[in-house]
């Protein structure tokens, strides 16, 4: 009796040893995730970020935010560092995580655009008179109330009918929603409805190629796609890589966390 009695306090005592280790990871902020365990997208500028930004960090890169974001439910990980976007369909999937701002990083809003290969002014100014041309007869706000609707019930626009000799391949990665994701057995979002309206206005046909994130400038520059859409922020050293075209989206980073 004594013996259970010992060994069943030293079990409780383990246990709540345990759940008071969990309930200290507590991020509220950006100043929070020092020395934190933290996951993030391979070759996104979030994984850039934590790697300048978070001292003493413990950084996992995965495949996709949606990995991330599994690790970080099973308690492997302390918090995700992610785009907005994606993070609010993770979170609407996984009420057990939440979403922490830091006005750092809302002041810090970062910028999407279409790459193309360097050099490829054609394609750039076709694709850069496609994005004003969406932006000036309501395309672009019909795209933006599809995906990004305020109930949340996207409305995934019908494929727009494509024809020319030529194809042009447009790589992205799709785990991304809503700018690329998989639906049953097609890849669709807002990045793939405007990539259809490039290729219309470019005279083509599109293939969507979908591959890792960290490979999309790799497989742009050796010409195994064409251009890049996959809500790719614009850095300078990105810029060294790739053309890109005007902007046409706006993200800021946020932390994902565990809810309790």
């Amino acid at each position: 009796m004594k013996k259970y009695t010992f060994v069943a306090a030293v079990l409780f005592s383990a246990l709540t040893f345990v759940a008071c280790s969990k309930s200290e990871v507590v991020i509220n902020s950006i100043a929070d995730l020092e020395m934190k365990k933290i996951g993030v997208q391979a070759g996104t500028t979030g994984e850039s970020w934590v790697q300048d930004n978070v001292p003493g960090v413990k950084l996992s890169s995965f495949k996709t935010g949606i990995d991330a974001a599994l690790d970080l439910k099973n308690g492997t990980i302390d918090a995700v560092v992610i785009d907005e976007l994606p993070a609010k369909e993770i979170v609407a999937r996984n009420p057990d995580l939440k979403i922490v701002r830091d006005q750092a990083f809302a002041d810090n809003k970062e910028e999407y655009a279409i790459a193309v290969k360097k050099g490829n002014t054609s394609l750039l100014n076709s694709i850069n008179s496609t994005i004003a041309n969406m932006k000036s007869n309501g395309d672009y706000e019909a795209l933006v109330a599809a995906f990004m609707p305020a109930d949340g019930a996207i409305a995934i626009p019908a494929n727009i009918a494509l024809s020319g000799s030529n194809t042009v391949k447009l790589g992205t990665n799709a785990a991304f929603p809503p700018f690329e994701y998989v639906e049953g057995k097609d890849i669709v979002g807002f990045d793939i409805t405007m990539g259809q309206k490039i290729a219309k206005d470019y005279g083509a046909k599109l293939e969507v190629v979908d591959m890792a994130f960290d490979s999309l400038i790799p497989a742009l520059q050796s010409g195994t796609i064409d251009f890049i859409a996959a809500g790719m922020s614009v850095t300078e050293e990105r810029k060294k890589n790739v053309d890109f075209s005007d902007p046409y989206f706006a993200s800021e980073q946020v932390i994902i966390v565990r809810a309790n």
